[in-house]
């Protein structure tokens, strides 16, 4: 039986859940693929922890809510060196410039370990590069949880649809803010009652800005676009609406008009071969397929040449989903 040995860096609420399915699965994983897969490393921004043996939950859920220390001499990458892992799960903050992820990513695929990507910032940053190094090396670069976790996309499009020349992709890939507009729409709260609202659900962040100001989207059409089609996009050039203008005198006109408000991320191959990307608040028919996408789903919507067109809606966002995009992952990787 193969032992697979798994590190995660960054050990927020989506790392923990990374743990816990790990440890949920391990006899499926045996039973399917007779892989003995084994987390041993975990590590966090001034700390790390290590068991060659696998770290079990009583271990991992201690280390999670044991405050860390400055510690001003912690390296992490030595410490990633150091595990020798055969699998690296990124599930750190997403970062503009890449951070510590595009580093860690970086150093797997150079060094014989695979590497599964849940944070976005590296993939935006650096989506060719990483997997340039990925085919130098004979590693894996996965990249579910990065592009909408549960609403499966890069798979979509670079599996179940290999063969096919995908013309556009049009979707809701954030459920933080279709959940806001519905909210506005369905039971008439301010921009700013409703993000109140999906904080204190846990559905968005402190900081709601990435979401609703359509950087979240954009980032996900950054990394579906370089990946899927091959294309150069540049995250600060996409076009990119927000949410946070929108009034009540907006949606008592969408709803007059019947239309609903819909945050959408298109990408377009052009016939020249050139890809553009856009990030749009449209107000769609009642009879647009999107119409109908409420809460926290997401959908997806594709247009190929000889298969026709494809839809897809649902998808969890919470951070197991994340978690078990991950994972989804982390299978395909064992079982090749």
């Amino acid at each position: 039986m193969k032992r697979w040995n798994i590190m995660v860096t960054g050990f927020g609420t989506v790392g923990q859940q990374v743990a816990r399915l790990l440890e949920q699965r391990r006899e499926r994983y045996r039973e399917l693929y007779e892989a003995d897969v084994r987390l041993v490393g975990i590590v966090r921004s001034s700390s790390g922890l290590y068991d060659e043996n696998g770290i079990d939950s009583g271990k991992w859920a201690n280390y999670a809510h044991t405050k860390q220390a400055g510690n001003a001499s912690w390296n992490a990458l030595e410490f990633i060196k150091s595990v020798q892992a055969d699998v690296l799960i990124e599930a750190g903050p997403s970062e503009k410039e890449g951070g510590p992820g595009l580093t860690y990513i970086r150093y797997a695929l150079e060094n014989a370990m695979h590497a599964i990507a849940i944070s976005k910032g590296a993939l935006v940053v650096d989506y060719a590069g990483l997997a340039a190094l990925a085919k130098k090396h004979g590693t894996a670069l996965k990249i579910s949880g990065a592009t909408a976790a549960a609403l499966p996309t890069i798979d979509l499009l670079q599996y179940n649809l290999a063969g096919c020349e995908v013309k556009r992709v049009e979707g809701i890939f954030t459920g933080t803010t279709n959940f806001v507009l519905t909210k506005m729409m369905e039971e008439g709260l301010t921009c700013t009652e409703a993000v109140e609202l999906a904080q204190k659900m846990g559905i968005a962040e402190p900081d709601p800005s990435y979401d609703i100001d359509g950087w979240d989207t954009a980032s996900k059409l950054t990394i579906l676009a370089n990946a899927a089609f091959g294309g150069q996009v540049n995250l600060t050039d996409i076009e990119r609406a927000s949410i946070r203008e929108i009034t009540l005198l907006q949606i008592e006109t969408w709803k007059k008009h019947a239309k609903i408000p819909k945050l959408i991320g298109t990408i377009q191959k052009e016939a020249n071969g050139t890809v553009s990307v856009a990030v749009e608040l449209c107000a769609v028919d009642f009879t647009h397929p999107f119409a109908s996408v409420s809460g926290t789903t997401k959908a997806i919507r594709v247009e190929t040449d000889v298969m026709g067109d494809l839809l897809v809606v649902g998808g969890k966002s919470d951070p197991v989903a994340a978690a078990a995009a991950a994972l989804k992952d982390l299978e395909h990787i064992i079982s090749r």
